[in-house]
């Protein structure tokens, strides 16, 4: 997932400015090499600031910068409302290829970061960020954190909005945003509940200012996920079990859906959360129709509104030949919504033909680590093939 950021773009930009500048241009200060020794000093600044909820950033950056001191002052006043905790910060390595972008006399560096939000996040999560530094008056100051093809921590890029209840967090880039998702995070923590009643809460959205933002916090390629309202996945992108899940918003998009909508969407992704569905094995046709079956389960909406589009591709094409995979999950897919819907069709016949009971139990014996077929079989006696051919018979009804 790792790609140019739009950090990275205008840094380029930057650069390019200050080549072509005229005689008359102040010039940056230059710095014959990277200075890890008083960076790590600035480093054991900030996790100190962090570890004690200072909000001062002197000491941190350059507070002749009004730019950065705003940063700063913003990155240091969400601690409190987060409850960033676990903090640590370790210089790990220069970045050449990203200080080569970079104006003189600032450099880039990975720093090995941990962190976790207390009383959401069970365990930090842990992972490279890349930090640019620079030095005033004998001593590194921050720059930006950020760019490159590491994570971003949303916390990290400025002033949010924080709501925080007792069964959802939510923190936002978007000014006056908080509101309406901290709404639809707490309605789907009870939509999720009536399903999976033992799930405890704890669900954490993340709002970027824009869908740029959305793929830098993720290190993904730009534009993979133009497309999508949201997504949920480990918040340092590994795979362990012990890592923080949170959801993270595409506001573009999400902007763009009505109320109930919105809420569908809210509800789905923290169907994920509950389910441990970013580092499941699970076949995404269960996956992802589960999350839908649990969002759309109470919401009186008819069938040509829930499943219109693989309507359509029913009738344009004929019913697809089998449950939809990685191809048709696809962010950059053209038919991505009708993968959905077909999807949720499948999970909304297994709950008809054995009750919903059978359908949650398939689904934790499943995402468990069962293979499907075995399953499947012991629990409503038929299996995939099967399945697939009721399925294909449901489709070509609607169509």
């Amino acid at each position: 997932m790792a790609g140019l950021s739009l950090v990275l773009v205008a840094a380029l930009a930057a650069v390019w400015l200050v080549q072509r500048g005229g005689e008359g241009d102040t010039p940056t200060v230059a710095l014959s090499r990277p200075r890890p020794d008083l960076a790590t000093e600035t480093l054991d600044r900030l996790t100190d600031a962090v570890a004690e909820g200072r909000t001062d950033p002197s000491g941190l950056v350059d507070v002749d910068d009004p730019a950065t001191e705003d940063w700063m002052t913003g990155v240091l006043g969400n601690v409190g409302p987060l409850r960033v905790a676990d903090f640590s910060a370790r210089y790990v390595d220069d970045d050449p290829s990203l200080t080569a972008t970079l104006p003189r006399g600032q450099w880039a560096a990975a720093v090995d970061m941990s962190w976790r939000y207390a009383g959401f996040d069970r365990h930090p999560a842990h992972g490279e960020v890349t930090m640019v530094f620079t030095v005033r008056d004998g001593q590194a100051v921050l720059v930006s954190a950020g760019g490159g093809e590491r994570r971003t921590p949303l916390w990290l890029t400025g002033p949010l909005e924080v709501r925080r209840d007792a069964d959802s967090l939510v923190a936002a880039a978007t000014p006056g945003g908080v509101a309406a998702y901290a709404r639809y995070a707490r309605n789907a923590v009870r939509v999720v509940h009536r399903v999976l009643p033992r799930w405890p809460g704890r669900l954490v959205v993340e709002v970027p200012r824009d869908a740029g933002a959305l793929d830098e916090l993720l290190a993904a390629h730009p534009g993979e996920y133009a497309n999508i309202a949201a997504v949920t996945t480990t918040v340092d992108g590994s795979t362990s079990d012990t890592s923080p899940v949170h959801v993270f918003v595409n506001p573009v998009v999400f902007a763009g859906l009505r109320p109930r909508g919105a809420q569908v969407v809210m509800s789905h992704e923290a169907t994920h959360v509950a389910t441990e569905a970013a580092t499941s094995r699970t076949p995404l046709w269960l996956l992802e129709g589960f999350a839908d079956y649990v969002a759309l389960r109470d919401v009186p909406i008819p069938l040509s509104v829930s499943a219109g589009q693989i309507t359509r591709q029913v009738r344009r094409d004929g019913a697809p030949k089998q449950l939809p995979g990685s191809a048709e999950f696809d962010t950059r897919t053209t038919h991505l919504g009708a993968a959905y819907e077909s999807a949720w069709l499948a999970c909304r016949l297994l709950a008809e033909v054995g009750g919903e009971g059978s359908l949650v139990s398939l689904y934790r014996r499943v995402s468990g680590g069962q293979p499907l077929e075995a399953p499947l079989r012991a629990i409503y006696g038929f299996g995939t093939a099967e399945l697939t051919r009721r399925w294909r018979a449901d489709l070509e009804a609607l169509g």
